[in-house]
């Protein structure tokens, strides 16, 4: 289902991180930035502007290879926005996440007090990340943008992730990731489900009508229109104890790759449950075109192929009768894993540090990466699954376990430990490009 935008995204502006997908394989590196010069920030601001790559340059001869700049509420201040035009940025933007730690299920072992410093912190100004096809690639991206914060004593690097995608697209947990994105407006860029209508391009990119008919952006126009907002997470997986949860809680190893399916709403190759009721079709999980294009409402109403609580049904319900409308809460999602992987077959935690940098693009951080968090992730209310959490991301609390919905009776699963731990992460703003600009020719 493509239907015509009625807008025109100017594409020559906006980051290209905000609309384009990730190629496969691919490296990323995530590097943090403290401003603790104002006038040198503000030349980093001009010097970013001809780093970032935009929307609009997909064709160039660096082909799926591109830096992109984001600044968090901290970072506009220390740049010295006036803040006459800091109020008028999302007020979750203003608060930053740490803040908004309780909201979100970062709570426990996943609290702000526990992250790694120095993120959630107001030392974190400026994040810029950088993607291509391979490490060498990836490095001479970071070669290219290195004049825009080199011989800058007021700029100080004060933390990188290092990250990647395998050909395979796997994550720690053995899941294939990264299968499903919406179609936005305007962008030229198809979604992943072809029954899925495309969004209203202010949905994702500030200064544009979004799902409810509003225009969000920040004062003043120039600084606000064509960027977006950003949200980038460390988590940390527990794999080793995620395989012996599986093990635990089945019969024999295909039971185990059934548990783990109904678990996630795919089996481990990519293919869903929606269109693979009954075992694994590896095939189906490598075609793009084939392995996200369904629906619930009509064959599978009360989840009985797809569980209701599974972690793909919650995070996109489609169009599941739920509370609310789902449309409005729809996100651009990107994962890339960091650390090695567990050995094949290991039970035990080796202690190494191994997880997935999450990252969340749109115009509504409220609506859009709260709700799902707060009321898809850490609830069950919604779809009638009454304080239930997701099986994956959700912060378990060690009492609730995980229904499969089956004939003649259901099956309950063991208690849920929290599989999935926050190590830090920021909100950040991604300027369009005439928006570093300007930030860089800031005064006073």
């Amino acid at each position: 289902m493509n239907a015509p935008a009625d807008v025109t995204l100017e594409l020559d502006d906006i980051q290209r991180g905000v609309l384009s997908p990730r190629p496969t394989p691919y490296a990323a590196t995530y590097l943090v930035f403290r401003l603790d010069d104002r006038a040198q920030g503000r030349e980093l601001m001009r010097r970013a502007s001809s780093a970032a790559t935009s929307a609009a340059d997909s064709s160039s001869p660096l082909g799926d290879t591109w830096v992109s700049v984001a600044v968090t509420y901290w970072g506009l201040e220390a740049l010295g926005v006036p803040h006459a035009s800091l109020d008028t940025f999302a007020w979750e933007f203003r608060q930053g996440m740490a803040a908004r730690s309780r909201a979100l299920g970062d709570e426990g072992a996943s609290s702000p007090q526990h992250w790694e410093a120095p993120l959630g912190t107001r030392d974190v100004h400026v994040v810029l990340a950088a993607v291509a096809p391979d490490p060498p690639r990836l490095e001479a991206a970071i070669d290219r943008a290195r004049p825009a914060y080199e011989r800058l004593p007021g700029v100080t690097a004060i933390w990188r992730q290092d990250c990647y995608a395998l050909p395979t697209e796997k994550e720690h947990f053995g899941y294939r990731d990264g299968v499903s994105h919406p179609a936005v407006e305007g962008s030229g860029i198809p979604g992943s489900n072809e029954l899925e209508a495309p969004l209203k391009c202010g949905e994702f990119v500030l200064g544009y009508p979004d799902g409810l008919g509003g225009v969000q952006t920040p004062q003043p126009s120039v600084l606000g229109r064509n960027g977006s907002y950003a949200v980038f997470r460390k988590l940390h997986q527990k794999v080793a104890e995620f395989r012996r949860y599986l093990r635990d809680n089945s019969t024999e190893t295909q039971d185990e790759e059934l548990i783990a399916a109904k678990i996630m709403g795919r089996w481990r190759s990519g293919a869903p449950l929606a269109l693979a009721p009954q075992h694994d079709e590896p095939a189906l999980g490598a075609d793009p075109h084939r392995r996200n294009t369904f629906l619930y409402e009509q064959d599978d109403p009360t989840g009985f192929t797809t569980p209701g609580g599974c972690h793909i049904r919650r995070a996109n319900p489609r169009d599941s009768s739920v509370a609310g409308e789902v449309r409005l809460h729809r996100m651009i999602r990107r994962g890339a894993v960091y650390g090695p992987p567990l050995p094949d077959g290991a039970l035990e935690d080796d202690g190494v540090d191994r997880g997935l940098m999450f990252a969340f693009i749109g115009a509504h951080l409220g609506r859009q990466f709260e709700f799902v968090q707060s009321e898809w992730m850490n609830d069950g209310i919604f779809f009638g699954g009454g304080n239930t959490r997701d099986p994956i991301a959700g912060s378990a609390d060690g009492k609730t376990g995980f229904t499969i919905p089956r004939r003649p009776l259901r099956r309950r699963l063991a208690p849920l430990p929290r599989f999935v731990v926050t190590r830090g992460g920021e909100y950040c703003f991604l300027p369009s490009l005439s928006a570093l600009r300007w930030l860089g020719d800031l005064q006073g």
